[in-house]
């Protein structure tokens, strides 16, 4: 690699001409200032990174010694004392509401769903920017929320039954949340304006509006015959598209041909879980996208069925409201980028001390850098924001330099303070029992908090895990701690004045293909109080906002906040077994899970940079696999070994069985090169070796270290 000096520091010389030539124009920022600025405030920043990172292996080892020596007679009572003495849970101070000001409307006010994209990949990332609309026909049509019988299958051809199922289910939609006053949808044959009302000619002649006239807002075309029709419920919009020349509306009574609605309210840019970026080249195509995006300027090229195309942002959604007057609805989602946690570093910057730069500190700087672009057009934050996803910090000191970081950029990029947003995950153990101090230190700033199964989970079985062997991967779900985490998550953001200013957030649905399942199930993360949920496609964004129609989640929220707040004593119930009643079959059926998923999620990761993907699991069910997945069953497998439940020979077996189904169902990606023609050479195979029988040695159970050297390791042999 070639270097740039700055100082004692080496810059990638890749990464300062992109920074020189493609972010530094326009921000009206110094070329030589910005540079001995930013280099200066990192290398202050990270011997405090550094104490952190030692901090937490610090703290394990006492909780490895104190559960070594209290195994067989654990006392709930001394645990907990045992915790705050060694500041693993501090006091929490008095109460208090966040202070947070410039907050976008799609976080404060307007509850739906949350995608979450790897910045890496453009195609991805824009399908991700444009899901702010998303049409309910396509949603209904193309998944399995209608099923593949009686002659409702789906082919290469439109299917007309399929279609009368699709205009049936859109009309039952309409009348759950726009009910006319005295008739259904289905018996509408024209859709018009007079004067400021929207009035339907139904069957024989008779007329009929709104149950709630409020909920019409606006229209397109004109009042006699409109081509579309805006109406809003729960901050929330949709647009009925009436076009009688259509496929659709030609054969529907009312010349409805689409029902479009507000999807994907917000979405988070991921530079951490579902990327594979692992140097200089690789954070600059992140950041390079990025860039595109806050510039407005952001393009790719699409083939589809033989065309191609170029894909790029939205444009503002135009319509006229009831006055007359044109207004505009925002054509894309809210977006916000997730860096990196504080643990990994990165070549793209040699520091003072020889060391690579922290990549969270590299994150934040070069994210907020790219993002003054934004604060000059205001295609993204209309209120002047900047809003960064901060994962995998544990506890209110790692909040609290992240912090002191965003404070650095502000000051070295010339911000007011607090421009720069924050959202927590809140998705290790040390930062849920103390997540209402984690928020104080960010009071000014903070927009977001999230619940998640498996990074919560992952850190869960890491800290305990010289408690014992943990149960089955598959119980998690009902084990006490977790739904007691679930609610203490949403209890101290609404103690803390979330509500009508920052987003509560619950995890990723994680089966693209189960869409009815999704809409069956996912009601439950706007009724526990949270006005996001994680979402894995545009498609699924689109069904999933039907949920925050039918449920007021602010309402919601005010009445939850009136229960008591969930018990700490739950919450730190460790997840281990008293081992009755395992058969040999069902470990090994276990591990044989475990194993498959993460085989199939590494080889893509190591072998092709892919970080988050599709991946079938061992019963060829499609499963949305990034980091967190890996994490929790790399962690699950490590933890039995430790416990003797099973052996390294017979994990080893399972593996290499494993692996052969893995390249079966990988035979089809001409790019796929098939682990076990040679295990002793397949790097991503000794990966995911050294992610189980190394798992326990890993700081907090995590995977990068690891992953980032094997792919490191990969490219360096393929450049060779």
């Amino acid at each position: 690699m070639k270097y740039t000096l700055i100082g004692k520091s080496k810059i990638n010389t890749n990464f300062y001409d992109f920074v020189n030539n493609e972010v530094l124009p326009d921000t009206g920022l110094d070329k030589s200032d910005f540079w001995q600025n930013f280099i200066s405030a990192a290398n202050d920043l990270v011997p405090e990174n550094n104490d952190l990172i030692n901090e937490r292996t610090d703290i394990q080892s006492k909780i490895d010694k104190w559960m070594i020596d209290n195994k067989g007679n654990f006392d709930y009572n001394n645990y907990l004392e045992f915790l705050k003495e060694i500041k693993y849970i501090v006091k929490e101070g008095p109460d208090f509401k966040i202070e947070t000001e410039n907050v976008d409307d799609e976080i404060s006010i307007i509850a739906g769903p949350q995608l979450v994209v790897p910045i890496d990949n453009a195609r991805y990332a824009l399908n991700a920017a444009n899901a702010r609309w998303g049409s309910l026909y396509d949603a209904y049509y193309g998944t399995d929320a209608i099923k593949e019988t009686d002659g409702l299958q789906k082919s290469t051809k439109y299917n007309p039954k399929r279609g009368l199922k699709v205009i049936e289910k859109g009309r039952d939609f309409l009348d759950q949340i726009f009910p006319l006053e005295k008739q259904k949808w289905s018996d509408v044959e024209k859709i018009f304006v007079d004067k400021e009302n929207l009035l339907f000619k139904c069957q024989n002649n008779s007329q009929d509006k709104l149950k709630n006239i409020k909920q019409f807002i606006g229209y397109n075309g004109n009042k006699e015959n409109p081509i579309s029709i805006i109406l809003k419920n729960n901050n929330l919009h949709i647009e009925i598209i009436i076009d009688p020349k259509s496929q659709v509306g030609k054969n529907d009574k009312a010349h409805i041909s689409d029902i479009l609605v507000e999807s994907a309210i917000s979405t988070i840019m991921d530079l951490e879980d579902s990327v594979a970026a692992v140097d200089a080249e690789d954070k600059v195509k992140c950041y390079r996208n990025w860039l595109g995006i806050m510039k407005n300027e952001l393009k790719t090229t699409v083939n589809k069925n033989g065309n191609s195309f170029d894909r790029k942002l939205n444009e503002d959604k135009k319509f006229i409201d009831i006055n007359g007057n044109e207004k505009f609805l925002n054509g894309r989602s809210l977006l916000l980028i997730r860096n990196v946690g504080h643990l990994m570093r990165n070549n793209t910057i040699i520091l003072d001390n020889g060391e690579e730069i922290p990549e969270g500190i590299l994150d934040a700087f070069t994210t907020v850098l790219c993002a003054l672009h934004d604060l000059r057009i205001k295609k993204n934050s209309k209120k002047g924001s900047i809003y960064i996803v901060k994962p995998k910090m544990h506890g209110p000191k790692e909040v609290a330099f992240a912090n002191k970081t965003f404070l650095k950029v502000e000051n070295v990029l010339k911000l007011k303070p607090n421009t720069i947003k924050i959202g927590i995950m809140d998705e290790e153990r040390r930062t849920t029992v103390n997540l209402k101090e984690c928020i104080r230190n960010v009071k000014k700033r903070i927009v977001f908090i999230n619940t998640g199964f498996l990074d919560r989970t992952g850190d869960e079985m890491h800290t305990s895990f010289e408690m014992g062997a943990m149960i089955f991967k598959g119980e998690m779900k009902k084990s006490k701690w977790l739904l007691a985490y679930e609610n203490w998550n949403v209890d101290i953001g609404l103690l803390c004045g979330f509500t009508g200013k920052a987003q509560i957030g619950k995890g990723m649905w994680a089966m693209p293909d189960k869409m009815q399942d999704m809409l069956d199930q996912k009601a439950s993360h706007p009724l526990a109080g949270a006005n996001c949920a994680w979402v894995p496609s545009p498609t699924a964004a689109t069904l999933h906002s039907t949920h925050y129609h039918k449920i007021n989640v602010f309402e919601r929220q005010r009445e939850l906040s009136k229960r008591k707040r969930a018990n700490i004593s739950d919450i730190l119930t460790i997840p281990v077994s008293d081992r009755q009643n395992w058969s040999k079959e069902d470990i090994n059926s276990e591990i044989a899970n475990n194993a498959q998923g993460i085989l199939g999620y590494v080889v893509r990761w190591i072998d092709q940079g892919v970080g988050c993907s599709k991946v079938p699991d061992i019963n060829n069910i499609g499963l949305m696999e990034d980091r967190a997945t890996l994490r929790i069953s790399s962690q699950h497998i490590a933890n039995w070994l430790h416990h003797k439940i099973v052996k390294k020979e017979k994990v080893l077996e399972i593996l290499k069985k494993m692996a052969k189904v893995v390249d079966q169902q990988n035979a089809n990606d001409k790019n796929y090169k098939p682990i076990c023609e040679n295990f002793e050479k397949s790097i991503a195979f000794k990966a995911a070796c050294e992610l189980i029988f190394d798992g326990k040695d890993q700081i907090c159970g995590y995977t990068e270290p690891i992953l980032h050297k094997r792919r490191i390791e990969k490219k360096k042999l393929s450049e060779a």
